[in-house]
């Protein structure tokens, strides 16, 4: 076993693991990956979601159950994902409380078809943080611009938020400004202004987007140089009068998150974005594969400026490539909101084919 997770650890950047299953909480993985591989966290989707209930017979007792109880479809999906990410929750709970609510969190997923709903988006999260009776658990929210209004809404009531579905600086500071104005709110009515969020930027889909558009040298680099952008801008924000002022009223940073963070392309190594990424005071949420495979090393290189070193040159070197990075961060947003949504979809299937199956032996 490798030292590598230790020193990214050591070097001020949390190590979430991307992936759940009912196995992985009740078997003792997940605890031998906190015990050993310095996990900190977990996050989940409805593609997570969709592969563990679509193996296998884990779900299968308390899908009976809920049946009894009259339970069908969404209703019964978030029960299941709830039971799962409680179990996580209980098991990242030393960490929540050794950090004081820093780290220790793990996520779960408002339904996919209210990105562009923020009104109901707010409703669901608040409902579903309830329902789960867990402080680390934190509800992700899609930061479409939709969204932003739920993000607010949100943390104004004092909910923990993962603002998900962000590829760019200019997204990352258009979710900031609506975290802000829901912890200036809390202030304003003299409430805890101490609500934990991350926001969280997708890294890998850049680079399968301009794979055939780019010149060979800049081929597998967008997506790391996108996700740089984002933390120079996060890093600039808690320099900003703004941020300090409410810091001083005992708000906390809202921490940059880096997701997507498994390589698409088999001819790069697993932790390539991972190690490439590496900087303190953020998250990294990978794929299970990719954390094994970090967990095989003892080196993690450097770690990220803040002022993002040469970055901006490379970026522009896209765009002299005829890249658009506004517009491509536009599109990507509203694909990823389209393949959680179809994700989402068939989730739903799988759930309609697990109470056909269930209720039939039951």
């Amino acid at each position: 076993m490798g030292t590598a997770p230790r020193k990214l650890h050591d070097a001020g950047q949390s190590i979430w693991l991307d992936y759940i299953t009912r196995d992985i909480v009740e078997d003792g993985t997940l605890q031998r990956y906190i015990d050993e591989l310095s996990l900190t966290g977990l996050t989940s989707n409805p593609t997570i979601f969709d592969k563990a209930l679509g193996s296998g017979d884990s779900y299968d007792g308390q899908i009976a159950e809920l049946l009894g109880e009259g339970k069908r479809g969404e209703e019964l999906f978030f029960e299941l994902a709830i039971t799962d990410l409680r179990g996580a929750a209980d098991l990242f709970r030393p960490v929540y409380d050794r950090t004081d609510g820093v780290d220790g969190f793990v996520s779960l997923e408002v339904s996919p078809e209210l990105a562009y709903d923020g009104e109901r988006t707010a409703e669901a999260a608040s409902r579903l943080h309830g329902q789960a009776d867990r402080p680390n658990l934190f509800i992700k929210i899609p930061g479409t611009p939709e969204g932003l209004p739920a993000i607010t809404e949100s943390i104004a009531a004092g909910i923990p938020v993962n603002v998900t579905l962000l590829f760019d600086a200019a997204q990352y500071e258009a979710q900031a400004d609506a975290y802000l104005k829901g912890i200036e709110r809390r202030i304003e009515r003299g409430e805890d202004p101490s609500v934990a969020s991350v926001a969280s930027i997708f890294v890998s889909r850049w680079d399968v987007a301009v794979a055939d558009e780019v010149p060979a040298d800049l081929k597998d680099r967008l997506g790391s140089a996108a996700a740089i952008r984002a933390y120079v801008a996060y890093r600039r924000l808690l320099d900003s009068d703004r941020w300090q002022r409410l810091e001083n009223e005992g708000a906390r940073p809202q921490r940059l998150l880096f997701a997507s963070t498994g390589t698409k392309d088999p001819a790069l190594p697993k932790t390539k974005y991972v190690l490439e990424l590496a900087a303190p005071d953020t998250v990294d949420t990978m794929p299970e594969e990719t954390l094994l495979a970090l967990a095989e090393g003892d080196d993690i290189g450097g770690v990220l400026p803040a002022d993002g070193g040469d970055n901006e040159e490379l970026l522009r070197r896209f765009e002299d490539a005829g890249v658009d990075l506004d517009e491509l961060a536009s599109r990507l947003q509203s694909e990823g909101a389209k393949k959680f949504e179809d994700s989402w979809n068939d989730l739903l299937e799988v759930i309609s084919g697990k109470e056909s199956a269930v209720g039939a032996a039951g």
